[in-house]
């Protein structure tokens, strides 16, 4: 059972959520909170495997409650929803450290869809958010960050540079599994170690580095 706690100051759009969600039998509803500081506490209290994050919220909004989620030991995953599509909200939330974002208009579908993917390790990205991050990619490229990201990666095997760059290009842990010939557990595994040698807190900023290293 996946175990989500919904984080959104409109009451209405965690009722939407709440019945939604309450349909699937795998997904578990556990807690509700209006603001981001409520949401912090919550985590620490009900230990929910997914939090659907509202980023705009009165107090500490969802961007600062996403990185003090973060730094907890053995975090949750963080699916960023939100009405509001700029890039720089979407370069902010993949910083602190969430592991998808999606807007608010995203089908019902591809929200439980989302939680099941971020639940099983992966990353998950609307498709506008995945132009907003790439477009930002191309516009900050510059030959001294190209040469850090290079750096960066100069730390990781060869099998853990094709993980790597398989997360470069979206691959799902299965995905790398079958293109790599390994295991899930052992795809897991490599991504876990990346995310430690990157000092990345989400397979999202592993990307990043692989993009601006210029290997994909």
């Amino acid at each position: 059972m996946i175990r989500v706690l919904l984080v959104d100051d409109d009451p209405l759009v965690r009722s939407a959520l709440s019945l939604m969600l309450g349909g699937q039998s795998d997904i578990e509803v556990v807690g509700e909170a209006g603001d981001g500081q409520t949401g912090v506490d919550l985590v620490a209290a009900l230990d929910p495997d997914v939090v659907l994050m509202d980023i705009r919220m009165p107090g500490m909004d969802g961007l600062e409650a996403t990185r003090h989620i973060h730094a907890r030991e053995s975090p949750p995953s963080v699916v960023v929803l939100t009405t509001f599509d700029a890039d720089e909200h979407v370069v902010s939330a993949v910083a602190s450290g969430a592991d998808g974002f999606l807007l608010k208009d995203t089908p019902p579908g591809d929200i439980v869809g989302a939680i099941r993917t971020v639940a099983a390790g992966d990353a998950m990205m609307s498709p506008s958010a995945t132009r907003s991050l790439v477009s930002r990619l191309r516009r900050g490229s510059s030959t001294d960050r190209s040469a850090a990201a290079a750096q960066r990666l100069t730390v990781l095997t060869e099998r853990e540079l094709e993980v790597a760059v398989c997360v470069g290009r979206g691959l799902s842990n299965s995905e790398i599994a079958t293109e790599l010939y390994l295991s899930i557990p052992t795809v897991k595994s490599h991504v876990s170690r990346l995310l430690t040698k990157l000092d990345c807190t989400n397979r999202v900023q592993v990307a990043m580095v692989v993009h601006d290293a210029g290997l994909v």
